[in-house]
């Protein structure tokens, strides 16, 4: 190694080392000239000798590369979202429920719900290789290069960190931050940014990187993902990454049961505004990464988590008038048009009011003062009214009978909350709603086509169903406004390339009623081709794992219309992948059909995940729960003592790995 390479690395190390005291662990070991002079001393070298350079350098925090778009790539590992609960009732009644799925002692890590921007940031070899926002939950942005900015963000690791892994935490902005930010703005005649956390969102998709690195953000860290991660608790993972080099927030408290964490709730509602950040509740979660696997994962949230809401804020303004929304499926939504009034740091003017029976139920009037707070601080929604100022020559809110769109009568079926516009081929926001449903990234994931072209579409009348998307030109498309020469290039190839797409996201993207992304899944792993699906009774549906009489009777509803087999046999035509592969099918057998199992324990071979996959590839149901539906425990090391008990006085199989992988004819 040459005397200036050493140099170099010296020179990183050192700096490396004064940043993490600094912006992790707030304690300055050299004045912030000495730090000037030694960065100035680093990028001389670096200029001098770019055959050295490193992205991971402290001399590229500064930033200045300029990204026009941000890649979206999928995460390793999905992100999932937090139930939410808003009254220590609602907690209890989430410990009542893992404590009959898990064995053993339960004990909790609390810790501060931070309000910023969610990240992923992936480390490989101790070194920062890619930070994805949290997009969808299955794929994010790659917003790498401004991350790299944030300097309480470690480039390079230390210590016994593992080979690979992810770390998840919230971009915030202090308040500090933010204040001088805005002092800043007004002081050049430029309106104050509304809040920290969607300031700090948006810097994440800043085109220059240099901006973002002006921006005092900072990132919290509070979960480690991937194998092998030599952790055996949430706790112990968090001690792990401070040591590492994260700033891992401190209020973090190991509670042995649900008394502390409601001391822990009680104390932070208190003193959370002495805090630097914002912060809008308290996550809890099961310490036990072994119980954490135990428990698994819903559709949407882990079940071994949940975040407790502090009470939202409440503002009263006037109701000034009610309109209606007409979505894809014809339900009908009225909407609140209100003064506009600052709330939780944004301006707020509009609100849902769900349905008829809530306007009934609160007697909701134009020209009401309402009481409006943000549910889960993300939708505003009416509380009540203050009748004291209502106006006496108030009259009753009376809903409407017949179509916003389109006209036509409405109707409410019995059991139903709202009210639906039954013109499914005629009306415009139905219509609209569906194709762009269609095209959205959990379904058809068409590139350069976006909502809002879809409706231009619609409105030239181009298209009149999602079908017609595959007989689109460029020249139909190029005289749309804003739409240039590449962008009607990117258009027509993303049409093209969605014909790739697998069948249980095209069913999904059909838009059925009910059918959501892990119905969709279930019947396509069940029925393996659209027209199996289309040809299927009611009582055969009903039959498939977890689907009940209402999906059924509109998927059979669905599939008996005459406009959509015409509309999917032009699918067809068209080459979309309306059955499952013949790759997909690989590994794929009814061995262990109609059988439901239960997956216990700590496994040699073979991850739970691993397992699990094996089940539904091979036809059988996974379930959570030991019940006398139960056909067999696939069960490992460490199954809990009641679960084995409740087995044995059910008269359940018990096998452990191996054998499963005979039953399955893998061994």
């Amino acid at each position: 190694m040459s005397k200036i390479q050493h140099k170099i690395l010296e020179l990183r190390k050192e700096l490396n080392e004064h940043n993490y005291n600094y912006y992790v662990l707030d304690n300055a070991t050299i004045s912030d000239y000495e730090f000037d002079i030694k960065l100035k001393e680093l990028q001389e070298l670096e200029s001098q000798h770019p055959e050295f350079f490193d992205a991971n350098s402290p001399t590229q925090r500064v930033g200045g590369e300029v990204v026009k778009s941000f890649e979206t790539m999928p995460h390793d590992y999905r992100m999932y979202s937090l139930d939410n609960s808003y009254s220590k009732e609602d907690l209890l009644d989430w410990e009542t429920r893992i404590k009959k799925l898990i064995d053993g002692n339960i004990q909790y890590v609390c810790e501060l719900k931070y309000d910023g921007a969610s990240i992923s940031l992936t480390y490989e070899m101790g070194m920062l290789v890619r930070a994805l926002t949290r997009g969808d939950g299955f794929q994010g942005d790659n917003v790498t290069t401004n991350i790299r900015t944030i300097k309480s963000i470690p480039l390079q690791l230390k210590g016994d960190f593992p080979e690979k892994f992810d770390i998840r935490g919230e971009i915030v902005l202090p308040f500090e931050g933010f204040n001088k930010m805005n002092e800043e703005r007004i002081e050049i005649g430029e309106e104050p940014y509304r809040n920290p956390r969607n300031t700090a969102s948006g810097s994440l998709k800043l085109q220059d990187s240099a901006e973002v690195a002006k921006r005092p953000l900072e990132c919290l860290l509070y979960n480690l993902t991937g194998a092998n991660l030599g952790v055996q608790s949430q706790f112990e993972s968090l001690e792990k990454a401070r040591q590492w080099g994260f700033k891992v927030p401190g209020a973090a408290k190991l509670a042995k049961s649900m008394e502390e964490v409601f001391e822990y709730i009680n104390y932070w509602n208190v003193h959370r505004h002495d805090l630097p950040y914002e912060t809008d509740g308290v996550v809890i979660k099961v310490n036990n990464l072994q119980q954490q696997e135990e428990l698994g994962y819903t559709a949407k949230s882990p079940r071994w988590a949940i975040a407790y809401k502090f009470k939202s804020e409440q503002v009263s303004t006037k109701l000034n008038s009610i309109s209606y929304q007409v979505g894809r499926t014809g339900a009908i939504t009225p909407v609140a048009n209100l003064e506009p009034v600052e709330l939780a740091g944004t301006i707020v003017k509009r609100a849902s009011l769900h349905n008829a029976d809530q306007i009934e139920k609160l007697d909701i009037r134009v020209g009401d003062e309402v009481y409006v707070e943000k549910g889960g601080e993300i939708i505003p929604k009416i509380l009540g009214v203050d009748l004291s100022k209502r106006p006496l020559n108030s009259q009753p809110t009376v809903y409407i009978t017949h179509c916003p769109e389109c006209f036509t009568e409405l109707v409410r079926q019995e059991g139903e909350a709202q009210h639906y516009c039954p013109n499914y081929n005629g009306c415009k926001p139905q219509i609209i709603g569906r194709i762009q449903h269609f095209i959205s990234r959990k379904a058809m994931d068409i590139e350069g086509l976006g909502g809002e072209t879809v409706a231009l579409l619609v409105n030239e009348g181009l298209i009149t169903n999602y079908s017609d998307l595959y007989d689109l030109t460029k020249a139909q498309v190029i005289p749309l406004e804003r739409m240039a020469d590449k962008s009607a290039d990117n258009l027509i190839l993303g049409i093209e390339e969605s014909k790739k797409i697998p069948f249980e996201r095209v069913l999904f993207a059909l838009g059925i009623r009910y059918v959501g992304e892990t119905v969709a899944k279930k019947l396509a792993k069940h029925y393996k081709s659209i027209e199996a699906i289309a040809n299927a009774s009611e009582d055969e549906l009903v039959n498939v794992d977890e689907i009940g009489v209402k999906i059924a009777q509109s998927v059979k509803a669905f599939f008996s219309s005459e406009e959509n087999q015409f509309i999917i046999n032009r699918l067809k035509d068209f080459g979309l992948q309306l059955e499952i592969s013949a790759e997909q099918l690989i590994g794929q057998t009814d061995l262990l059909k109609g059988k439901s199992i239960v997956v216990s324990g700590v496994f040699e071979s073979l991850s739970r995940d691993e397992l699990k996959k094996l089940i539904e590839d091979n036809g059988g149901k996974v379930s959570s729960s030991i019940s006398s539906k139960t056909d067999f425990i696939v069960a490992g090391d460490n199954m809990g003592p009641s679960k084995k008990k409740k087995a044995e006085d059910l008269n359940i199989s018990i096998i452990n790995e191996y054998n499963f992988l005979q039953k399955i004819k893998k061994i």
